[in-house]
């Protein structure tokens, strides 16, 4: 049986959208006759040595008064130091470059092959969780990046977005496999579009509070969504400190307090119950080089899609791969927020157009984008990876 280790510097199990990604990849290893051991950071709460969907857990301990980077570089040395004492591993597939550069260049001296699974790169991402980042310092991590991505054996990707960013750094596209974020149908199945007479209809968004989601383009729509149609936006999502006293202050500016529900992220197996509560879920990513030129693959759009719910989107490519416009969902002018309330006045002035989308949208997500379709492209992966 193939000896597998994954790394992830992502608390799992946790109720972020790489928590869900990493449990899919892991049945998908483990049901293909994989022996998996996951090594991720520790939040003091969870077991240091654990077992999660049929793999070994070993969580890293870690100093949480110490900043990111910090954290980062000490996972990247518990991670090499745990190959060095088991230096018997087939394949190793790793989430990100803290430990993967190191990974990568002692793959001969371990004799592993390397997996790396892009789902975000810190040279694009990190100025948007700590603006005050040094230009010099994320010059230094793309280097880091470029020199990860040529050293691995393989990579896998969630969209054709990303997929062209990194051949963009030189990488052959044949390098490359696009894997799409997915669903289970067993966890989400459309229900009944609940009838909008005499209750006030909810806007749902579900995800992080982070700066290239296009909160604020939400906030600014909803007065102009007021003027003409009661209603209620509800965010549920994590965010640090900074994010919430932001979003906080443009509720406050734009006089919406009172139709703007803020809660915390919930676990995974809650957001089922929250898209059935919802009228219209919502996904106004920005238009930046988070989502346009490095790309990604928002699983909430596949989740609304899943739980029948209409969409109202930003026109991008990434959403466009999921998501066809005017079938599957109302796609708006990326960063418009009058474009954003016209799509939603438009869903909530029309049931018939809400539920049609819903229908379409659901049977799209539940059989084209599962979970199970994403594990079989993995095990292929693997399969060409392994002699």
């Amino acid at each position: 049986m193939p000896r597998i280790l994954y790394t992830a510097f992502d608390i799992v199990p946790s109720p972020k959208g790489a928590s869900t990604h990493i449990l899919h990849n892991i049945r998908g290893l483990v049901n293909g006759q994989f022996d998996v051991h996951l090594v991720t950071p520790n939040d003091g709460v969870l077991p240091t040595e654990d077992n999660f969907e049929g793999a070994r857990v070993t969580r890293i301990s870690q100093d949480l008064s110490q900043n990111f980077l910090a954290r980062a570089t000490h996972f990247g040395k518990s991670v090499f130091n745990h190959l060095v004492l088991h230096p018997d591993y087939d394949v190793v597939q790793f989430r990100n470059i803290w430990d993967g550069l190191a990974i990568v260049q002692n793959k001969k001296r371990f004799g592993y092959k390397t997996l790396f699974e892009v789902n975000g790169l810190p040279s694009i991402e990190l100025k948007y969780h700590y603006p005050g980042l040094d230009a010099e310092l994320l010059a230094k991590i793309k280097e880091q990046e470029i020199a990860t991505l040529h050293l691995s054996d393989a990579i896998i990707c969630p969209s054709n977005v990303t997929r062209d960013y990194i051949a963009s750094l030189g990488l052959p596209l044949k390098l490359i496999t696009v894997i799409p974020n997915g669903v289970s149908p067993s966890d989400f199945s459309a229900s009944p579009l609940p009838s909008r007479e005499n209750r006030i209809p909810t806007l749902l968004y579900i995800g992080t509070l982070a700066d290239w989601q296009g909160l604020d383009v939400m906030i600014k729509a909803l007065p102009k969504i007021l003027e003409k149609h009661e209603a209620r936006l509800r965010i549920v999502g994590r965010g640090r400190s900074r994010q919430r006293k932001i979003l906080s202050k443009q509720i406050r500016k734009t006089g919406v307090e009172g139709s703007v529900i803020v809660q915390s992220a919930v676990p995974h197996h809650e957001i089922p119950a929250l898209i059935a509560e919802a009228d219209i879920c919502v996904a106004p990513l920005g238009f930046n080089d988070r989502n346009v030129t490095q790309g990604a693959c928002p699983i909430k759009v596949l989740e609304y899609m899943a739980g029948g719910r209409p969409l109202i989107a930003s026109n991008l490519p990434i959403v466009r791969e999921l998501a066809r416009e005017d079938v599957d969902a109302l796609l708006f002018s990326p960063n418009d927020s009058d474009d954003f309330a016209k799509q939603a006045l438009t869903l909530l002035d029309d049931f018939e157009l809400s539920k049609r989308l819903a229908d379409s949208a659901s049977e799209r997500a539940l059989t084209k984008f599962t979970w199970h379709e994403s594990q079989k492209r993995l095990v292929k992966v693997y399969q060409k990876l392994l002699p």
